[in-house]
């Protein structure tokens, strides 16, 4: 088969391109942006054509999918359809793929990247597996039993996967444009859970997934007591996080991870006890851990000079909190500044307060200007960055053109977080470093 991925630098275009590929199928796709990002090194590394204008051939035979930041106005969609081509949504051919193998789906509010590349890690050190990981990594061979898919409730596109097993790691209003409110966001939480055909493992801690009525087998984990996997004794670190597992009551296993923050105990534990349903000793679980790498913009660190750069998908005021402290909790003794780059308009509005409490945590914090492909700034008049900036405790508004703000940090930890492309405003700051 031939496929045509428009928005092939997205993450999770990427990731599906890459496995179109592996499968044995051609593979090329379109995007708007010019800029090398990081979710283009497995296209580049399969020889997988990306073009920029809307002069080239496609088959007629290619399969077309795409991006929802794509609308049917697009110059590239209006062209290929009144080539007459055939378009698949980029979930529902998500879903025929997934749908070969066993999978393991991985949902939630956050830390579904975490859990998903843990999973993927101790299945692929050990009887090896397909993974659909929305970092931007993506493998599928036809050999493999096993397959490990990052699950996204926006817009609603999990609901065409359907797991073996099923994590669902919490539930928070998030993605408000697609849905009505936390209710909706729950119940279609429930659709995909109940599509599980042998286990849902969820966090109990979250009240809203307590609420979901299931009609599936479920394991519950937390913290708290009335869970079916409870985590016990959990000690935070500068070298990581240490924590006991009880399983119905009885003892599991003492697991040291190199990962910081409770929310990674959380997505830990959940991986942990998945990886076991699967097969997978105690033993080989912990060996396991100690060679785990994150994926790529979860806590990628490097040193230019005595300053230390951190770069993270963080883009939800949970996520940029729970990461805020996890830094903290690696280097207590630094001075933490933060560089965030809000995405969409509607983010910024729906949860502007949460924004400012979030970042407060940093001793300082610069904002961009909000800088999105899938709204337009007209249809949200009055909404910018502006709006977090004024109510911060320390707050200023950052570019490239004013990365000399940054000047004086020469021994903090500075943070760049985003699910938009930061890399920018990282050069910027060695370039000045450096010159």
């Amino acid at each position: 088969m031939k496929y045509y991925c428009i928005g092939i630098k997205g993450t999770g275009m990427s990731t599906l391109a890459q496995i179109l590929y592996d499968l044995g199928n051609e593979v090329s796709g379109y995007d708007d942006a010019l800029e090398h990002k990081f979710t283009q090194d497995g296209l580049e590394k399969r020889n997988i054509s990306i073009y920029y204008d809307h002069n080239h051939l496609v088959d007629d035979d290619t399969i077309i999918t795409y991006s929802v930041a794509f609308t049917e106005e697009h110059p590239e969609m209006k062209r290929l359809k009144e080539l007459g081509h055939k378009f698949v949504k980029y979930n529902e051919l998500m879903g025929q793929v997934i749908d070969l193998f066993e999978t393991v789906c991985v949902s939630g509010t956050h830390g579904k990247t975490t859990t998903s590349s843990m999973v993927k890690h101790f299945l692929e050190e050990s009887v090896g597996c397909n993974y659909f990981i929305g970092a931007g990594d993506g493998y599928a061979d036809k050999k493999n039993k096993y397959y490990v898919v990052e699950s996204d409730e926006f817009n609603r596109h999990f609901l065409t996967y359907h797991g073996v097993y099923s994590i669902i790691t919490n539930i928070e209003e998030e993605h408000m444009e697609c849905y009505k409110d936390i209710d909706d966001i729950r119940k279609t939480f429930e659709i995909f859970a109940n599509q599980t055909k042998k286990l849902v493992v969820a966090n109990g801690d979250n009240k809203e997934v307590r609420k979901i009525n299931f009609k599936v087998p479920v394991k519950f984990y937390g913290f708290d007591d009335n869970n079916d996997i409870v985590i016990k004794n959990m000690r935070l670190l500068e070298s990581g996080s240490v924590f006991d597992l009880y399983v119905d009551k009885e003892f599991f296993g003492c697991f040291d991870i190199p990962l910081y923050g409770k929310h990674m105990v959380y997505n830990a534990t959940a991986a942990i006890f998945v990886a076991h349903k699967l097969g997978l000793s105690v033993d080989l679980i912990k060996q396991l851990l100690k060679s785990f790498k994150n994926a790529k913009r979860r806590l990628a660190e490097e040193k230019l000079g005595n300053m230390i750069i951190v770069d993270d998908y963080a883009h939800h005021p949970t996520e940029i909190k729970v990461t805020l402290e996890a830094v903290k909790q690696k280097y207590p003794n630094r001075r933490l500044v933060v560089v965030f780059a809000p995405n969409t308009y509607s983010r910024v509005k729906d949860f502007e307060n949460e924004f400012v409490e979030a970042l407060d945590i940093a001793d300082k914090a610069y904002l961009t200007e909000i800088d999105c492909n899938r709204e337009r700034q007209e249809d949200y008049p009055g909404i910018s960055s502006r709006l977090i900036v004024n109510k911060l405790r320390d707050g200023d508004i950052i570019s490239s053109d004013s990365i000399d703000k940054l000047k004086d940090e020469g021994d903090s930890v500075i943070c760049f977080m985003s699910c938009a492309y930061i890399d920018y405003l990282i050069e910027a700051l060695k370039k000045m470093v450096n010159n």
